[in-house]
């Protein structure tokens, strides 16, 4: 059963509590949420529910039906996220986060573990995964390095900044895996080994459990039942395929298992395409299927030569190819509503500096108040590391306080799908000429109608919002032909000023999230005019010198400005520089210039991810070479990583 509570109750009320429950025989897990905190009491039903409701401090008794107690929705209601501490980050697994585990189902060498591993970091992975051990029935197969394997495995872990997973089928391997891993790995054919589960649960690490091929899934989740009774604190559940009458595949995804769980339990789930088809072509389409119906994460073997792996090369993805699975998946994130969970460096910053414990907390200035989307777009950007948001009035101020070093970085929006640039700061980063781009992130935007509580649609007279945030509802506006249009600094200010005026008059267009910072109702769900409404902020940044370590993602755009001479075919030659070097342009923006009537500064940003060459910055430095001998003047933004979430 799940005991609830009260706020006000005494540290020896829930001392008696505990007491009486053990006495009992009843285990005891507490558990604290962000509203409530209950303890969990696994155990046999002998006494009547009603005899804990009358304890003091108790506010209600709500007794679980299921088998599976700890695991289940009815013991924990929000999701639990699993997070995993590497080199001064934090890597989270679960709630609005996909994580990609990856690596080579077996490590065959130094080298090639390294080769991967480096690859994977560029990428994106969040975890590197290899296999130390081996469980070949035949004694002629590859049956792995064992503490070789996991000795390179830490050292590749700590190179390229991300935390490492093993697979374990016995309990003397966890004993020889703890100290070089940080998650354990239980695969299918070990879902029901009660003495493996013992051991991995004792050993205090996150444990990744894979559904065997031939279990239900009642009897996945008392599995998992098993390890969070033994002290597991930290389970994620991996559906990797089970058996069924088709034999064309090695077995049958089961995709629908991902939401049943995700219903039934709070754990988080990913999914092993790999392990189930056992054919690398089949593999990428399953894994954005696997992130479309709601997985927490994907885990994929990869190798750098799979046509020459020890084993597993059929199930293995080329490196290539899972550079294009990671595209497609940040691709899918949005539409999911889900963030992609790694661990990243931001602007160079060196991972010897971030593991320094009196390393100072990340600043980050946006426009607005509490619950705007470029607040959230800092959380997500920034995942993972100490930042403090600071809410700032407008954009330029954002840019001033990133000049004058009040504040490290400033995250500012500069172009919405549905509405078009926001110009003001393209104009501002011809003001700030000191200020550089570090970073970019496309976050799904999603409004609603929020208004006081009590309030509806009829009583509407006056609507609150972003210019920005009205040209994205157009179409829903337009329906309401009568209210009056009011801007704000941003929609999250809209939002509060609605909650501050507590007439049911007034309505903020805003995101849902400001409901319930505000005490809000929402009137209305998704009133954007197209739902990919995606808006793309810029992180900035001051000039600061070169850091010691090198970037661990690969830059993959590039933003600057240039001016044309003022005579017939300017452009057009400007244009075909950029041609010849093969720069893929996504955006060209021109702005006019202060001063000199008729002519302007054109903004352009270039993709970069399909060049070939081996320096993204030395490239770039070559192009803008070329580029300053045919037009009046060239400025360099940013050389960046972008995230799209």
């Amino acid at each position: 059963m799940v005991i609830v509570l009260k706020p006000s109750i005494t540290q020896t009320e829930k001392t008696q509590l505990k007491t009486f429950l053990t006495r009992r025989n009843f285990k005891i897990n507490e558990v604290r949420g962000e509203e409530e905190t209950v303890l969990a009491a696994v155990g046999k039903l002998s006494l009547d529910v009603r005899e804990v409701q009358m304890l003091p401090g108790v506010s209600r008794v709500i007794p679980i039906s299921k088998p599976y107690k700890l695991a289940s929705r009815e013991f924990k209601r929000e999701d639990t996220v699993v997070t995993l501490a590497a080199y001064g980050q934090t890597l989270k697994i679960g709630g609005s986060r996909i994580c990609v585990i990856a690596g080579p189902s077996a490590i065959e060498s130094k080298e090639q573990l390294f080769t991967v591993a480096q690859s994977l970091a560029l990428s994106g992975a969040g975890i590197l995964c290899g296999g130390s051990f081996r469980s070949a029935l035949s004694p002629y197969e590859f049956q792995g390095l064992g503490k070789k394997a996991l000795q390179w495995l830490k050292q590749a872990g700590k190179q390229f900044g991300m935390p490492v997973c093993t697979e374990v089928f016995s309990a003397e391997q966890v004993t020889v895996a703890q100290p070089y891993v940080d998650v354990l790995l239980v695969g299918p054919k070990n879902m029901a080994n009660g003495e493996l589960l013992k051991k991995v649960s004792a050993s205090g690490k996150p444990v990744i459990l894979c559904r065997s091929s031939s279990a239900t899934i009642k009897e996945f989740l008392l599995s998992a039942e098993c390890l969070l009774s033994y002290g597991a604190e930290q389970v994620i559940l991996c559906e990797s395929g089970i058996r069924t009458f088709e034999g064309t595949t090695r077995s049958t995804l089961d995709l629908s298992a991902v939401p049943l769980l995700k219903e039934l339990t709070h754990l988080p789930v990913i999914v092993d395409p790999c392990a189930a088809v056992g054919n690398r072509d089949k593999i990428p389409s399953l894994a954005i299927a696997s992130v479309a119906c709601g997985s927490d994460g994907i885990a994929l073997d990869v190798h750098n030569a799979p046509e020459e792996a020890l084993c597993d090369g059929a199930q293995s993805l080329y490196l290539s190819q899972f550079d294009k699975v990671m595209h497609d998946i940040q691709a899918m994130c949005p539409v999911a509503g889900k963030v992609l969970s790694r661990v990243h460096e931001v602007s160079g910053v060196s991972a010897a500096k971030k593991t320094n414990a009196k390393a100072k907390q990340i600043s980050c200035a946006y426009s607005g108040t509490r619950g705007a989307y470029a607040e959230q777009a800092v959380g997500r950007y920034f995942d993972g590391l100490d930042v403090k948001s600071v809410a700032v009035d407008s954009f330029a101020q954002i840019f001033q306080q990133v000049t004058d070093g009040t504040v490290q970085y400033g995250m500012v929006p500069i172009e919405n799908s549905l509405a078009g640039s926001v110009y003001q700061n393209y104009d501002n980063f011809l003001r700030f000429e000191d200020v550089r781009i570090v970073g970019a992130v496309t976050l799904n935007i999603r409004h609603a109608l929020l208004g006081v509580k009590g309030a509806s649609i009829e009583d509407i007279k006056q609507v609150y919002s972003h210019p920005q945030g009205f040209a994205q509802c157009k179409k829903f506006l337009d329906s309401h032909s009568g209210w009056t249009h009011i801007d704000a600094v941003s929609t999250a200010t809209a939002a509060d000023l609605v909650h501050k005026s507590k007439s049911k008059e007034n309505a903020a267009i805003a995101s849902e999230v400001n409901a319930s910072l505000y005490k809000l109702s929402v009137l209305a769900q998704d009133i954007a005019d197209d739902p990919g409404n995606f808006t793309r902020f810029v992180v900035i940044a001051a000039p600061r010198k070169k850091a010691a370590s090198k970037n661990l993602q690969k830059p993959n755009m590039a933003s600057f400005l240039f001016k044309c001479k003022n005579e017939p075919g300017a452009l057009c030659r400007a244009l075909g520089v950029l041609e010849k070097y093969r720069l893929n342009l996504t955006r060209l923006e021109s702005r006019p210039i202060p001063g000199e009537p008729w002519r302007y500064w054109f903004y352009a940003d270039a993709d970069m991810q399909a060049l070939e060459a081996p320096d993204h910055g030395a490239y770039i430095d070559t192009v803008l070479e070329s580029l300053s001998q045919t037009v009046e003047q060239v400025r360099l933004l940013g050389l960046y990583s972008e995230i799209r979430f």
